[in-house]
């Protein structure tokens, strides 16, 4: 049973790792202050059934009690690892502050203990258990906002032609267009749409204009080129480029086309390509791993575009190995670079995701590396200056969202930041530092931060870096969709997505 409690032998959170009755933890909790007045110095106490193994913490006591037959160092060594967890949940070791976050500590003391027994898990495994984040998650949830964010800029951008179809109209005298059950006549029916159109229009302009700045803190990184965009939330980091769609109302249908990803309006066929990069690089330099892995996911909504042919274009140079569906025909995408069925009656499902084409690149070639990243912590004193420098070796990505997570030592305070390109948050329950960068591209490729706070160099390893992309690494196209009877054109568009499964520096 591991339990925090007073000196008095008052029980502010315990948890048993076998049956016990709540009366025999208090009762077991109550005598434990009596044993302590033997005076001698250790740190365990004995009776004729249980070993009590205890660190004093201020005014409180981190109590083990276990079987005396037990190994009295793993207990001791337990007993150091559940003192350095109350410290990850617990600003202050009060009564007050461990109550607050009981089951904080309930759930990383099972993390250390189960069934009884140890196990073997360290301080930064524990912390990752815990907290159970998923990069997967936000970037669906960031896609699903993106796309009700751009459905309501097609509404907009729908309801100013219907505004310009009317005055062009009336300007030439015909009779303006009508609007649905708004108005019987044409001029009721053009005036009420009048006021539609431009109630959408002016009511949706406060959200994209310029807003006061928030208590973020200052950032360089901010003033990309977002003039009429708050970047204060996942999305907007995501999809930056989105904040020259909306700096002017008369854009947006011109180029919403150009640079949306995914688009507005699913095509009939559409095509998903998607890549995930694994990267481990070595502290003092020297790309230890790298692997990447990609697909061509193919959707077709309509029946009569299901016997087609995709024309793929690969300007890979780094020798990516591509593999072919087994139903693909091999041959023809050997010879022609085509995606088609072996056989050519036969259609493509309908109303399913179809992977079509993957590739896989392996390699150890460190001008490969998408984004370098070099951090030199160097010791000064009591304290150490840490230096972490960014630069983007692939100028063709467009990196969003960056996110550079630089662990540090814990119970030392925050850092003190001396430089910084973009933005930082301090999360001192995880003891991490956060370097937040929304957009990394060719004219942004490199950047540096510097901070100081006391520890060794060896505390800020590994260095985790993650990022979303709308261009692929690999540079694997399909540039045009034909149909198999009559090599007649097909429309289609194309969603893309570079993720980041595992991106470390060791």
């Amino acid at each position: 049973m591991a339990a925090v409690c007073t000196k008095a032998g008052k029980a502010i959170v315990s948890r048993q790792f076998v049956e016990m009755t709540r009366t025999r933890i208090e009762g077991l909790l109550a005598a434990f202050p009596k044993l302590m007045n033997t005076g001698k110095q250790h740190t365990f106490v004995e009776t004729e059934s249980v070993r009590y193994v205890y660190q004093p913490m201020e005014k409180l006591y981190m109590v083990l009690i276990t079987t005396k037959n037990s190994n009295i160092l793993e207990d001791l060594e337990t007993l150091r690892l559940f003192s350095r967890v109350i410290p990850e949940y617990c600003r202050a070791l009060e009564e007050n502050e461990i109550s607050e976050h009981c089951f904080d500590l309930i759930f990383a003391f099972d993390e250390i203990v189960a069934l009884g027994y140890r196990e073997n898990v360290n301080l930064a495994q524990i912390r990752t258990f815990t907290e159970m984040d998923s990069h997967e998650e936000k970037v669906f949830r960031a896609v699903r906002e993106t796309q009700e964010r751009e459905a309501k800029a097609e509404m907009r951008r729908k309801a100013k032609e219907l505004q310009q179809a009317r005055r062009d109209a009336e300007r030439q005298g015909k009779k303006a267009p009508g609007f649905g059950g708004f108005g019987s006549s044409a001029v009721s029916g053009g005036t009420t749409a009048a006021m539609i159109t431009e109630t959408i229009i002016e009511t949706e302009k406060p959200k994209v204009a310029p807003a006061p700045a928030r208590p973020s803190g200052p950032s360089k990184a901010l003033k990309l080129g977002a003039k009429g965009k708050e970047v204060d939330n996942f999305v907007d980091k995501l999809k930056s480029e989105g904040e020259n769609i909306m700096t002017s109302v008369g854009k947006r249908s011109t180029e919403a086309a150009k640079v949306l990803a995914p688009p507005v309006n699913m095509e009939s066929v559409h095509m998903k390509i998607e890549e995930k990069i694994s990267l481990t690089c070595g502290r003092d330099g020297g790309l230890q791993n790298m692997e990447l892995h990609g697909m061509i996911m193919l959707h077709i909504s309509d029946e009569k575009f299901a016997r087609i042919r995709l024309h793929v274009e690969n300007e890979d140079k780094r020798g990516v190995q591509l593999q072919t569906h087994p139903n693909v025909d091999k041959k023809l995408f050997t010879a022609e670079s085509q995606i088609g069925l072996k056989n050519p009656e036969k259609s493509f499902p309908i109303n399913s995701d179809v992977g079509v084409l993957k590739w896989r690149l392996q390699t150890t070639e460190e001008s490969f590396i998408p984004l370098t990243i070099n951090c030199w912590p160097s010791e000064s004193g009591n304290s150490c200056d840490v230096n972490i420098e960014y630069e983007l070796q692939e100028e063709s990505l467009e990196l969003n969202d960056v996110i550079i997570t630089i662990p540090l030592p814990s119970g030392v305070g925050a850092p003190v930041i001396g430089e910084i390109d973009g933005e930082y948050r301090h999360d001192s329950r995880r003891n991490l530092l956060e370097w937040c960068l929304p957009v990394i591209d060719a004219k942004n490729k490199s950047g540096s931060l510097e901070f100081s706070i006391a520890g060794q160099p060896s505390d800020f390893f590994p260095v985790q870096v993650s990022f979303v992309s709308k261009k692929n690494y690999c540079n694997i196209q399909v540039t045009k969709v034909t149909q198999v009877d009559g090599n007649s054109p097909v429309r289609f568009s194309t969603e893309t997505t570079f993720l980041v499964d595992k991106y470390e520096i060791l």
